[in-house]
């Protein structure tokens, strides 16, 4: 099947899909994006990804290329084009095209880009028998990392640092010593007492919207929640870890830095969590 992508109020081959070259999202990462999946046929979350969206626009300063409504039955137009299962849509809107200049541009339409990726299977199942590696590297981000941009300069150094460490995913440590979040995920602990652990919303990490619906699953199911910062040296003594994002889900990690956590397996918590969120991701909202 053909891949297709779609460029302010256009549909698009994948390979036909292009920006100005004066786009500030190119020359600025003056833009914002989200990641929606698809889980069989279902849309994971979308409500709340279109909520943080709107935030990161509205933190931002900038406009709505269309409705929000519009933008949504966009998507979904997108996902059929592309017979989307099971898969992802990504979604940029930037400030738009103008003469490149740091200051705001006046009277600039916002660029509304999104392209559509399928994927056989959301984890490997070495990765759900054995868990995931991650390494620890320091956050060198900016200020607001609650604004999902597309400022991610830092977050590739840090994956690229995992990846040559023969890790899944790298955990960035705040000058304080405590884990903020991954390069592209939030991260969990859960105490030897069985006590789920992630760090509070605030501007040191991304809110995701997997984590908000984890946070919900696990007080549903009576699983005690602390949301509070964990050091490196905390996660190794705890029972279990995982990583969280629209992607992975709840994907356990078994090493920090080449040290085992907990038994060295995948943890009881972590993967109820996980099948939790599959059957109300599953049922959340139809494609």
């Amino acid at each position: 099947m053909a891949r297709w992508a779609y460029v302010n109020g256009r549909y698009l081959p994948h390979a036909q899909a292009t920006v100005h070259v004066e786009d500030r999202g190119f020359q600025f990462a003056d833009g914002v994006y989200e990641v929606v999946t698809i889980l069989d046929g279902h849309f994971a979350d979308l409500n709340g990804h279109m909520e943080r969206l709107g935030r990161s626009l509205a933190e931002l300063r900038m406009d709505w290329p269309a409705a929000p409504r519009v933008v949504e039955r966009i998507l979904r137009e997108l996902a059929r084009r592309n017979g989307l299962v099971n898969g992802s849509i990504y979604l940029q809107i930037t400030r738009g095209v103008a003469p490149r200049d740091f200051k705001f541009p006046a009277n600039t339409k916002p660029t509304l880009v999104m392209t559509a990726k399928r994927v056989a299977a959301f984890a490997k199942p070495e990765q759900l028998e054995q868990g995931v590696a991650v390494v620890t590297v320091p956050d060198i981000r900016w200020g607001r990392r609650d604004i999902k941009t597309v400022g991610l300069l830092a977050p590739v150094l840090a994956k690229q640092q995992a990846a040559e460490s023969g890790a899944y995913e790298a955990w960035l440590v705040d000058t304080d010593g405590t884990v903020t979040e991954g390069s592209s995920s939030n991260a969990w602990i859960v105490t030897r007492g069985g006590v789920l652990v992630t760090r509070p919303p605030s501007h040191t990490i991304l809110n995701g919207i997997t984590r908000l619906s984890l946070l919900r699953l696990a007080t549903e199911r009576g699983i005690p929640v602390e949301e509070r910062p964990f050091t490196v040296e905390e996660a190794l003594s705890a029972g279990e870890a995982f990583v969280s994002s629209a992607g992975t889900f709840a994907l356990p990690v078994t090493r920090i830095d080449g040290r085992p956590v907990g038994d060295g397996k995948p943890g009881a918590v972590t993967m109820a969590l996980r099948q939790a969120y599959l059957v109300y991701a599953k049922g959340s909202t139809a494609g």
